[in-house]
């Protein structure tokens, strides 16, 4: 049998590839079914097609992404590059994530499939021109900053690329991290597949329109602030009635996670579940009242508001 490319052999279980021969005709048999596996330029692990992943810049939501991805187990840490701006930053991601480092934005670029742009928004042109001319072809661009547009990053580029624009929040370090993302006309619908499969990683991702992303911004991207400020007083409230603090964040913390989770896997109404805590004439309902009172609801949604504004405004 003459065939020529790059074949792979092995033992799949779950999906996965547990081993695997490569530049050998590969053949899998269980009971009449017979699989021929073909590889081209990919290397199959862990039931992903691994892919050189790069961020230029490595701030707090950059540090999110690449901590999730270097957890997940999924990512060799081989194939992860990430430049900063300092040699000292270099050095410390290196020891903290085990994966390449570079001061050198172009470096990253050239060993790259997968580029996430993770510098503050008013670098970005700076940072495209400097990286414009090594981009190759095929490689997508995933963007996580705010008010940064598709239409002026395909400007900056001056040429045909492939764009994501994504948006994801900080629980991504603990891999619950809730993004948005919008591709631009270039991508495929596989590669739209493959940037949702490491988003998953972070967390939960939802396809949105780009017109959407100044309310997701102000809804998932700023919500763990608002979220830390709920904590930070419920806590206070069980200091000043006498509890330790430390346990009065950790009894604050369990129970937002803990009514969060019953949201999501009960699929019910948030004003159900509320209900359902309030008992008649019970110790609930008053606590329910004064917020009511003291503008919960209002103060929320006009904070909310406020900060899409400033994001349609950046």
């Amino acid at each position: 049998m003459a065939k020529s490319g790059i074949y792979a052999f092995g033992v799949i279980y779950q999906t996965k590839v547990v081993y695997v021969y490569q530049d050998k005709i590969g053949h899998v048999e269980k009971g009449k079914i017979s699989i021929w596996i073909r590889l081209s330029i990919f290397r199959v692990a862990g039931g992903f097609m691994n892919k050189r992943i790069g961020f230029i810049g490595c701030g707090n939501m950059g540090k999110a992404m690449l901590g999730s991805l270097v957890k997940s187990k999924d990512i060799n840490n081989e194939d992860i590059m990430v430049s900063t701006k300092s040699n000292t930053s270099a050095q410390n991601i290196i020891k903290e994530f085990n994966v390449k480092a570079t001061t050198i934005n172009s470096e990253v670029t050239k060993n790259s499939d997968i580029i996430f742009l993770a510098v503050k928004p008013f670098f970005f042109k700076e940072v495209i021109e400097e990286i414009k001319d090594v981009v190759k072809e095929d490689v997508i661009i995933i963007s996580i900053a705010a008010g940064v547009t598709i239409e002026q990053i395909e400007e900056w580029f001056g040429k045909k690329i492939k764009l994501v624009r994504t948006m994801p929040n900080t629980p991504a370090l603990v891999g619950e991290g809730m993004s948005a993302i919008c591709p631009n006309n270039n991508v495929s619908e596989e590669e739209l597949n493959y940037i949702g499969k490491l988003y998953n990683l972070f967390g939960k991702y939802e396809v949105i329109a780009e017109k959407d992303f100044h309310a997701f911004i102000a809804l998932c991207g700023s919500s763990p602030a608002y979220v830390f400020m709920f904590i930070e007083a419920m806590a206070d409230a069980g200091v000043k009635l006498g509890l330790p603090r430390a346990k009065a964040y950790k009894l604050a913390e369990q129970s937002i996670l803990g009514s969060a989770k019953l949201a999501l896997e009960t699929g019910k109404h948030p004003g159900v579940l509320k209900d359902e805590v309030c008992s008649p004439g019970g110790t609930t309902i008053e606590a329910v009242i004064d917020l009511e009172k003291n503008g919960l609801r209002n103060t929320v949604i006009s904070a909310i508001e406020k900060c899409a504004n400033k994001s349609k405004n950046i």
